[in-house]
């Protein structure tokens, strides 16, 4: 909104200070910074208002330390995370923008359905919460709507140049190009690493092409939001982890955004996918603000509001700068939990079929509570797993200048 109004006063009225709104770097600092005050400042009057509402956490006995003392701490604190994702980016990103516009449907899409199944969770005391076929089909219904977007919106292009762009006495030269409508993403780890959908999936037809790509698009995003809901599991450990992934998503969306940097790069160049910056900046700034009260010893909860939401907006981030492939390597932590509970649920089947008694791999799954069955306290689990995750935003930021 106030990008709109500043445009208005620069072209218009001519305003001085007012065009200093045009660019990316400022607006994306101010994100962030309101992204904070947002959830540090008003953080403990919502956590006060979710107390009040009696919105505590209804915690199952697993035989873990430290977990009883948990029990009544206020949950839904996702709504917090929503806030300062969803003011900032409003205020200053370009609104008109397709991408945004997806990115904003989506943390709202998500968000509410993690908000549903704390409700029942919550007010309804029920332990089960929203039953997973409706989960399911949230997921999938956000998932149709982001794969059609991307395959069929006419501003959803990728920029090829015929020549390098440059720069002579501080003015940039854009040579000719021509903007494609093409289905195609990034190999990471491969010279020449880019991957047309529509030629991979070209000889079952052209008129099947965009259902299997949207099915692809929706296994995408639900695998990565379960991630992270199966990752929201001890205090920090969600919040810290979006906020890693989220700052290397922005670095992506900057230089994919700009001519100069991503021809430089070898990155695909996406014209107006630079707009993501700021959306990203609102992004680590909530999961950052957040950590303020969710670090141990937590004071809220960020619940299935949060934390479904956050997997699917970093699904949705990958897929519109055409990085779902660095999926397995960036969110490597959600990909572990994720694998953790699904090697322990089969191996656990398996044996109980063949030797008449359930064995496990893991002491509990999710992986993290392995590590706290281990007598390892969760500050130093959730510490050891930010490392892990920076050592993968490195290896996934080290692709820039694969050739």
């Amino acid at each position: 909104m106030l990008y709109h109004l500043f445009d208005y006063f620069d072209t218009a009225l001519d305003l001085p200070g007012a065009g200093v709104f045009r660019y990316i770097s400022f607006r994306a600092g101010m994100s962030a910074l309101f992204s904070l005050i947002i959830t540090i400042t008003f953080g403990h009057h919502i956590i006060n208002w979710i107390r009040r509402q009696q919105i505590g956490e209804s915690i199952r006995d697993l035989g873990l330390d430290g977990q009883k003392a948990k029990k009544g701490t206020p949950t839904m604190g996702g709504l917090m995370l929503m806030a300062a994702i969803i003011i900032p980016t409003l205020l200053f990103a370009n609104i008109n923008n397709i991408y945004i516009i997806l990115l904003l449907i989506t943390t709202i899409w998500l968000g509410t359905i993690g908000f549903i199944d704390d409700y029942i969770k919550v007010f309804q005391k029920n332990k089960d919460g929203l039953a997973g076929k409706f989960k399911i089909a949230g997921q999938i219904g956000i998932g149709v709507i982001v794969g059609a977007t991307l395959f069929f919106h006419e501003d959803v292009v990728v920029r090829e140049f015929e020549t390098p762009v440059s720069i002579e006495e501080g003015v940039v030269d854009t040579p000719a190009f021509r903007d494609l409508k093409v289905a195609k993403t990034t190999i990471p780890f491969v010279k020449g690493n880019e991957l047309n959908y529509e030629r991979l999936f070209g000889f079952l037809g052209d008129d099947i092409t965009p259902y299997l790509y949207i099915l692809f698009v929706i296994f995408i995003i639900t695998a990565v939001s379960n991630g992270a809901n199966i990752t929201d599991g001890i205090d920090g450990l969600a919040a810290g982890t979006s906020a890693i992934i989220g700052l290397t998503i922005a670095i992506f969306a900057y230089i994919s955004g700009n001519a100069i940097f991503s021809q430089y790069l070898n990155v695909m160049f996406i014209p107006n996918s630079g707009e993501l910056v700021i959306f990203c900046a609102a992004f680590v700034g909530a999961c950052v603000g957040f950590l303020w009260y969710n670090a141990f010893p937590a004071q809220v909860f960020m619940g299935d509001t949060g934390s479904l939401m956050l997997g699917g907006v970093i699904a949705v981030l990958s897929l519109t700068l055409r990085k779902e492939l660095l999926i397995p390597v960036l969110c490597g932590i959600f990909v572990i939990e994720n694998l953790s509970v699904i090697l322990q649920v089969s191996y656990f089947k398996y044996t109980r079929k063949k030797y008449g008694e359930g064995r496990r791999i893991l002491l509990m799954s999710p992986l993290h509570h392995h590590y706290q069955k281990k007598q390892i306290h969760e500050a130093k689990i959730v510490t050891r797993f930010w490392i892990v995750g920076i050592l993968l935003a490195i290896i996934t930021l080290a692709t820039l200048k694969l050739r």
